[in-house]
């Protein structure tokens, strides 16, 4: 712990401030305290998709590799807890634990990375805006959350926009489900951005997933 406090600083950004553009060089590796960023990727023709979402305790850049994959842009006001790359890599060598931890992270990263490509491959417009939801609200170290008997609130970190570039619909889709799903009383809204679910088990079976162990009813 003595060790990561010497080799730790703190860093933050602004809302569509751009931390680091795919293809750079990495020279730290940094945890998410507070606000959210996205993940994304830009292909030769322009095209953007976003790949993921770092919302607080995740895990930025890895060690043994020396440039970003993706674009890093705060969606929100961020602070990073980041760590200068070499002592860091040397810190994982001497002490296995770290490691463990930071393998642990990878493999949860990997199953958010399975459920996202669930999301885009095959889920309807309904069931891709109740995902994203759900994700978000169950990640209650995300921003202030509060839960009560089921009642989740939380405030949305993307735009409109944002969610339809990341899931693959057009703007229109995404206001017309968020209409729904208010309409049909699985949400409540109040502005565009403050969201409040009466009944996480409702959100839940919004969005499709399997929840009974494959048994068809």
């Amino acid at each position: 712990m003595d060790e990561l406090e010497e080799m730790k600083y703190y860093r933050s950004f602004e809302a569509g401030q751009t931390i680091i553009w795919s293809g750079d060089k990495m020279d730290f590796v940094a945890s998410v305290v507070e606000g959210i960023a996205t993940l994304s990727q830009t292909m030769e023709d322009g095209r953007t998709q976003m790949v993921g979402l770092l919302l607080p305790s995740d895990f930025v850049g890895r060690p043994g590799r020396d440039t970003a994959a993706y674009d890093v842009i705060a969606t929100t006001p961020l602070v990073m807890c980041c760590f200068r790359k070499k002592p860091f890599e040397e810190l994982m060598l001497r002490t296995p634990h770290v490691g463990q931890r930071l393998l642990e992270m990878t493999l949860d990263e990997l199953d958010a990375a399975r459920e996202w490509m669930l999301l885009l491959g095959r889920k309807t417009a309904r069931e891709k805006i109740s995902s994203l939801l759900a994700i978000i609200a169950r990640r209650d170290a995300s921003i202030s959350i509060g839960t009560e008997a089921g009642r989740v609130v939380f405030d949305l970190p993307l735009t409109r926009e944002a969610m339809a570039d990341y899931l693959g619909l057009t703007l229109e889709t995404v206001s017309r489900q968020i209409s729904a799903l208010k309409k049909d009383g699985v949400i409540q809204l109040e502005g565009k951005r403050h969201v409040t679910v009466p009944d996480m088990d409702r959100l839940m079976d919004e969005t499709g997933d399997d929840t009974d162990g494959g048994i068809f009813v």
